[in-house]
């Protein structure tokens, strides 16, 4: 008998992968979690019925929101990181010596428990000593955070259930206090190709570009996300993601990755004209 798990992307679009075997299955107070093994993605993460991660193809998702806006800011020393409890954006950050502490605010004590007894691949940096873990809401965690922070990445599930609050105004206004003078914003934007997605992807965009005064939008292809056609949101109170790149500072630290290099970061904010167009409908300006 053959076992598939199924996704859907849309009323008429599901994503369909064969398993060899379900390793865990538990509900958590707030969601459903389950890993899976399979012969083609490796294992891979469900929450409430929605693939997060898969061991195949999570280092471009991981790669493209830690290393874009580590080329472009000079002295990342603190970090603050919401969500990604799974801990892969933890991991390739702390390949970065000069970043001094990361903390890391997940809601959901379980699913870093899961991803460390079954995704050790992505969860090997959790226990590091710059990592400091807080399971709290991030939306009220950095409500109380004034000029701490010089990158916030925010690595939230979509936004329905419990990554809801942080795609509001209130919580981008917040993560801009929680910024120094010069600090970057980096979130998952969702994908623009389905109507219901480009719908959260474009009322995230509004929100920010009504709280920073640089705000700009990148993508990545991620074969197991709606669409496979993702994107992400760079905002910053100082910097240009493409103009303040620094190539030759990134290329000189030796890092190695599968995805990121400095000439694909300045190419992925050149946008298809049609999400171009999504996004040019909700910018007041900038």
């Amino acid at each position: 008998m053959e076992l598939w798990f199924s996704e859907p992307h849309t009323p008429n679009v599901k994503l369909s992968i064969r398993v060899d075997r379900q390793l865990y299955s538990g509900q958590s107070e707030l969601q459903q979690i389950e890993v899976f093994e399979s012969p083609e993605f490796g294992r891979f993460l469900v929450l409430d019925g929605y693939i997060m991660l898969t061991e195949k193809d999570e280092f471009i998702y991981h790669e493209m929101i830690a290393h874009v806006p580590m080329a472009v800011h000079p002295h990342v020393k603190k970090v603050l990181v919401i969500g990604a409890g799974d801990g892969g954006a933890v991991r390739e950050l702390v390949r970065y010596p000069e970043i001094e502490q990361i903390d890391l605010v997940e809601i959901d004590e379980e699913v870093i428990k899961v991803c460390m007894d079954y995704l050790p691949s992505v969860s090997c940096e959790m226990r590091n000593e710059k990592v400091k873990i807080h399971i709290e809401d991030g939306l009220k965690y950095v409500r109380s955070k004034e000029d701490e922070y010089d990158l916030i990445i925010v690595d939230s599930t979509d936004p329905f259930g419990p990554g809801e609050g942080l795609f509001t105004k209130e919580f981008y206004g917040n993560c801009y206090k929680a910024l120094k003078e010069d600090g970057i914003m980096v979130n998952q934007h969702e994908s623009p190709f389905y109507e219901t997605d480009a719908t959260a992807c474009m009322r995230a965009h509004k929100r920010i570009v009504e709280s920073f005064p640089i705000s700009r939008v990148y993508q990545a292809h991620i074969p197991t996300y709606p669409s496979g056609h993702w994107l992400f949101g760079f905002a910053s109170k100082k910097y240009h993601p493409v103009h303040d790149l620094d190539a030759e500072r990134w290329l000189a630290r030796g890092l190695e990755t599968k995805y990121y290099t400095p000439k694909l970061h300045e190419g992925a904010f050149c946008l298809p004209a049609y999400v171009e167009k999504l996004l040019r409908k909700v910018e007041v300006h900038g």
